[in-house]
């Protein structure tokens, strides 16, 4: 019996993948230090925790609406006008599983069999996959390093044919970590509104920006043609170290929105009543939890990003936001390690997790072949030992 070619065409995430591999040596007994995946590695914070306990306790464990309970989607609302000077009302908001799944759902509501999509590379290897599940065709744009992985008006026109139906962008980017400035947001908004399409505006690490001089802008907020085109994606998972409590949200035009619950209510019913009682109390209780963790991000940013400068055959732009350092090492291509030859990152990362035990993620399916992404949301300690060993890796190529 023939299985979907959809499904089957589906690329695995090589992010789990190297994950999977990683704790399949751990388990072996050995001593594997692992910049995998992207989950913040702090306790979810007591007063979210006890929300959600309370939530329990009180006897919200049925369903909800398909959307979210009207007080999350208060939240959220409250949420967007505070921190990004956005005015939208409860019934545009949509509650997911995860931001992830809010992204499915935006996809899965606006396109239509064979409309395209531009994703920026580097991008989250997931955007790519979404578009083709919901059969749309992926149009990948391939920035450059010295334009610090930022769009071109000149690219964007290129990419763009009559079948275009959205652009995507992520800021602070996963896995450059770095973050889009008004003139850039106002470009592109120029272009989506010239063209009448989408833009899915990913702001899922808008607070956790490092530089005093760098803020995140929702491009939602410059003006009411782009705010009509504008779907925004955010969650709780990475600003309130939530990962597993599952809780994303969009913020969209009303029809898209609409759609998008009808498509919810059908694949999924609603999100976790336990969790969305703690997103309330993540969204409208003391935001200090945020600026702690941030605090101890940076200092990580920091040190990470000097110790990477300081190895030979490696290169990366300073990360300004989320918590990856994205890292060029074609510097090594044609270098050998015991005899085995370097030719790409996947190369690389292979030797780096069999030889020195340090789990990367090579970033093909990021469109970066020559990149791996380290993610530094894990101790100092790990990042001490696993920077130890890449130094010493590189040091002994031939």
């Amino acid at each position: 019996m023939e299985l979907s070619k959809r499904a089957m065409s589906i690329k695995a995430s090589t992010t789990m993948a190297i994950s999977s591999k990683a704790a399949e040596l751990k388990a072996a007994g050995l001593p594997v230090v692992t910049f995998g995946a992207g989950e913040p590695d702090f306790d979810t914070p007591e007063h979210i925790r006890q929300a959600g306990i309370d939530a329990i306790h009180n006897g919200q464990t049925r369903y909800t609406p398909a959307a979210g309970t009207p007080q999350l989607r208060q939240a959220v609302c409250d949420k967007l006008k505070k921190d990004n000077g956005l005015d939208y009302e409860p019934a545009q908001i949509v509650i997911s599983n995860g931001a992830k799944h809010s992204l499915m759902n935006t996809f899965m509501a606006i396109l239509n069999e064979g409309d395209e999509v531009i994703i920026p590379a580097p991008f989250w290897l997931s955007y790519a996959e979404m578009v083709r599940i919901a059969g749309g065709v992926p149009v990948i744009i391939h920035t450059k390093k010295e334009n610090q992985f930022m769009m071109t008006k000149e690219e964007l026109e290129e990419a763009y044919t009559e079948k275009t139906k959205a652009v995507v962008l992520t800021s602070p980017s996963n896995p450059t970590g770095q973050v889009m400035g008004k003139d850039d947001l106002q470009m592109i908004a120029d272009f989506a509104v010239s063209h009448d399409i989408f833009v899915l505006s990913d702001e899922i690490y808008e607070k956790l920006i490092y530089d005093e001089e760098k803020q995140h802008i929702s491009i939602a907020s410059l003006g009411k043609e782009i705010y009509d085109r504008t779907i925004v994606i955010n969650g709780v998972s990475k600003s309130y170290a939530m990962t597993g409590w599952r809780i994303g949200y969009t913020a969209a035009p009303l029809a898209v929105s609409k759609l998008m619950a009808s498509l919810q209510s059908h694949m999924a019913s609603n999100p976790n009543s336990i969790a969305q009682a703690a997103t309330v109390a993540a969204l409208n209780g003391s935001q200090d939890c945020v600026a702690e963790m941030l605090v101890e991000f940076k200092k990580r940013r920091d040190y990470i990003f000097e110790r990477e400068e300081a190895i030979p055959m490696l290169s990366a732009l300073k990360p300004q936001g989320a918590f990856y350092l994205f890292v060029d090492v074609s510097g090594t291509y044609g270098k050998s390690f015991e005899g085995e030859m370097i030719s790409s990152a996947a190369d690389f990362a292979t030797i780096l997790l069999d030889k020195k035990y340090v789990a990367v993620v090579p970033c093909a399916d990021f469109g970066m072949p020559d990149y791996i992404r380290l993610s530094y949301a894990t101790s100092m300690e790990i990042i001490k030992e696993g920077m130890d060993r890449i130094e010493a890796l590189v040091k002994e190529l031939k």
